[in-house]
């Protein structure tokens, strides 16, 4: 006969929890880096906001109240909504030409693209201010073809930063644009083709639906990142068309008011996280993975 013992150890284990308790184990680590570098000081800078100068909603109000800071946020989301449109316009026929074109030329497209992404920001920031710039290629190439009579003003202003957030933002829709297109079937486009349908009408009701998730993953990673980025708007825009960004750096930096700038970024954190949960309503995570 067994001992007691030796039966509680030959009885039947519980792979299942055992799983599970592991996997926990797992995520420990990962749980507590979000927890001490973006937890806390998100908690942080919600404590500095209400309590800087003074205990209240003070900085909130005047952020939300002043037409300066205002014309800031709408800045902002003009830029960054029409950064994300221009993306999509351009993203997607590439994407579509990535997926359909043989493999050699897509790799040389692939390395073009993964090229631009590992270029400096700042230096791809500052070649574009050589491409604007009243006396640059791009205006000596307009007028030389007769379409203007004088330089256009491209650069400190708003549509500057437009052109040069708009080729930087490219890749990062263009990629996943093209993992959602070349997971359609093409007998789905030829089907539609046998039954009828023009090649708009393939494009509009069945392509475009079909590649829908990936265009919500790649418009909302393009807009959550203009909303916050600084570099490219502080060099093509210039002072008197500040973004979000910038004007939490003048905060913290120039101002030393962190407050303000903890009530801003605060702001920016908010509507990011209402978009992304917007997006999940809408789509899903199995959607928006392309699944």
């Amino acid at each position: 006969m067994l001992s007691r013992t030796d039966a509680r150890a030959a009885g039947p284990k519980v792979p299942g929890l055992r799983l599970r308790l592991t996997d926990f184990d797992l995520t420990v680590p990962a749980l507590g880096l979000l927890v001490l570098f973006f937890v806390v000081p998100v908690a942080i800078l919600l404590a500095r906001s209400v309590s800087e100068p003074v205990p209240g909603l003070g900085n909130y109000a005047e952020l939300l109240g002043s037409s300066t800071y205002l014309r800031i946020f709408a800045n902002t989301f003009i830029v960054s909504g029409l950064v994300t449109l221009v993306s999509l316009l351009i993203g997607f026929p590439v994407a579509w030409a990535l997926a359909i074109m043989p493999s050699r030329l897509a790799s040389v497209v692939f390395a073009i693209l993964l090229l631009s992404m590992w270029t400096n920001l700042l230096a791809r920031t500052y070649a574009w201010m050589v491409l604007l710039q009243r006396t640059g290629v791009i205006n000596k190439m307009l007028i030389a073809l007769g379409l203007i009579d004088k330089p256009l003003p491209l650069v400190n202003n708003l549509t500057g930063v437009t052109i040069g957030m708009t080729y930087i933002m490219l890749p990062f829709i263009i990629l996943p644009l093209y993992g959602v297109i070349r997971k359609i079937d093409p007998a789905i486009l030829q089907a539609a083709a046998l039954c009828g349908a023009n090649r708009w009408q393939a494009l509009v009701r069945v392509l475009l639906p079909l590649a829908m998730p990936g265009m919500a993953a790649g418009a909302l990673m393009v807009f959550v990142m203009s909303l916050g980025y600084f570099v490219t708007p502080a060099l093509l825009g210039g002072t008197a068309n500040m973004m979000l960004a910038e004007l939490i750096a003048q905060f913290v930096q120039s101002l030393v008011n962190w407050g303000m700038g903890g009530a801003a970024a605060l702001v920016l954190l908010v509507v990011t996280l209402a978009l992304y949960a917007v997006q999940l309503r809408f789509f899903g995570t199995d959607r928006m993975g392309g699944r």
